[in-house]
């Protein structure tokens, strides 16, 4: 689908408003066929810019409509080179390419110790942390061609049809936020991944099943900085020449016995 840049002017917007108004969108989204991928705040000048995948401008205006109100003031078509040099390479798939079988893999991230953040920092400065969390991660998605299934309030759940894409994700959004953490003076943002590999059921643009309660379950129990994945993503990964530790043995909540999870290391050459 085409991507869209738009414009509102709102005096008196706080970042905190709009960061409720984005989650908004995206709580809405999925009725009108958009996909927001990233907003900007530019408090000085108090304009919002919202960067999103619709089949027409009407799509993306009526989001923004039914979930807050708050219309553009403009739309405009925004071609990838533009948004290459905000966000990278994006790798958008044709409208000719095979359809892909069942097998995808979900990826869940979660930001540790949000609820202790929010308590420290309070509401107005959390959500301004919330989005840059957002972005962070939204990024990596566009450039690995990851679908945003929905957010969880203090993390995202996305999906990929093809496996590299979802483990370059996972070591992008490591690396990114290991050098936000290091560049900034702010709280650091610890965030825990975790995916897992099957064929999950699709039921109102959102995903279900096995799979995504196993990539839930994995993204709890892995640390900060150490990426898990199941066995049968690991030996997927394997063949496309991703790296993985020697795995270890872990008790899931709603799976029965130990179930063997393996950090994603390093992609080789």
């Amino acid at each position: 689908m085409p991507l869209f840049m738009d414009r509102h002017e709102v005096p008196g917007a706080t970042a905190e408003m709009v960061a409720q108004a984005h989650l908004s969108d995206l709580q809405t989204q999925a009725r009108f066929d958009v996909q927001f991928l990233a907003y900007w705040f530019d408090a000085d000048t108090s304009q919002v810019f919202c960067l999103a995948r619709a089949r027409q401008p009407e799509a993306m205006q009526a989001v923004h409509e039914a979930a807050h109100g708050l219309v553009p003031n403009e739309i405009i078509v925004v071609s990838e080179d533009s948004v290459v040099r905000f966000l990278g390479k994006i790798s958008d798939p044709s409208e000719d390419r095979p359809a892909t079988s069942g097998l995808r893999t979900i990826l869940f991230t979660d930001l540790e110790g949000s609820t202790a953040l929010l308590q420290e920092v309070g509401e107005t400065v959390y959500m301004g942390y919330l989005g840059e969390h957002d972005l962070i991660i939204r990024r990596a998605l566009l450039t690995t061609h990851g679908r945003e299934v929905k957010h969880t309030g203090d993390g995202i759940m996305a999906s990929f049809d093809e496996v590299p894409r979802a483990l370059e994700c996972a070591l992008a959004i490591q690396d990114a936020f290991a050098a936000r953490n290091a560049a900034s003076g702010a709280p650091e943002l610890r965030i825990r991944i975790g995916m897992a590999s099957g064929e999950p059921v699709d039921h109102n643009d959102d995903i279900f099943g096995a799979t995504v309660n196993l990539a839930s379950r994995i993204c709890g129990a892995a640390d900060v900085g150490h990426p898990l994945v199941s066995q049968p993503l690991r030996d997927l990964g394997l063949g496309n020449g991703f790296r993985f530790d020697q795995g270890r043995d872990v008790d899931l909540r709603g799976f029965q016995g130990p179930t063997r999870v393996f950090e994603l290391l390093r992609r080789t050459g």
